[in-house]
């Protein structure tokens, strides 16, 4: 009941101690936890880039909801997904794959033909939803780990894209961003929602069961 009590504990921040620092050893290990988790094919379709500098955060905080809480926090995470697939990415990631467990290359070219013939025959939005969709894989064992370590976190999706986007020259890494993670430690005297209940659904309303 280890990670159920830890999902008890957290909640979305709304108000950072900004003289309280996530250590690197602890940021280290919440974006582990993003690379390990699963991917639709395996292909890993998203990246995480781990955003400290003041300045950066100061900037893209112009166009956020609640810009104190960006500002404030420790750490920004930024999901960014592929903007598109291709055959390159597709290749690399089954070369590493037969590589690291040393199969011959080529090994699962019937399986990656056939995503190949789903994936490059969509449009680029269509392939960015898809790999979009993937990074919330990562971002969700983000989260549960961090609570593990008792860091808070705040997702966010309100947000300037294109302000993302472009400070972080993501169009150059074929990148778009998806998603925030806010990393720190809560300032429990100023922040409105740290005594709060924690309300979600009952159980009986929440899961449904076919029998």
């Amino acid at each position: 009941m280890a990670l159920i009590d830890d999902l008890k504990w957290r909640y979305a921040a709304k108000q950072y101690d900004p003289t309280k620092k996530v250590s690197q050893e602890n940021v280290d290990k919440i974006v582990e936890a993003a690379r390990l988790a699963p991917t639709s094919s395996g292909l890993q379709q998203f990246r995480v880039l781990v955003v400290s500098n003041q300045e950066i955060k100061e900037k893209l905080s112009a166009k956020v909801l609640n810009p104190e809480v960006m500002v404030d926090c420790s750490h920004v995470l930024v999901f960014a997904a592929w903007d598109k697939y291709t055959a390159e990415r597709i290749d690399t990631i089954y070369n590493k794959t037969t590589d690291d467990r040393d199969l011959p290359r080529g090994r699962f070219d019937s399986y990656t033909d056939k995503i190949k013939g789903i994936y490059l025959n969509q449009s680029a939005e269509e392939n960015f939803e898809h790999t979009a969709r993937q990074s919330y894989i990562g971002f969700a064992m983000s989260i549960a780990q961090a609570a593990e370590l008792k860091v808070d976190t705040t997702p966010a999706e309100g947000f300037d894209n294109a302000l993302v986007d472009e400070t972080l020259d993501l169009a150059s890494l074929g990148l778009k961003s998806v998603t925030l993670l806010y990393l720190g430690y809560r300032d429990a005297e100023k922040d409105w929602l740290a005594d709060m209940k924690k309300v979600r659904n009952t159980k009986e309303d929440f899961v449904i069961e076919i029998k």
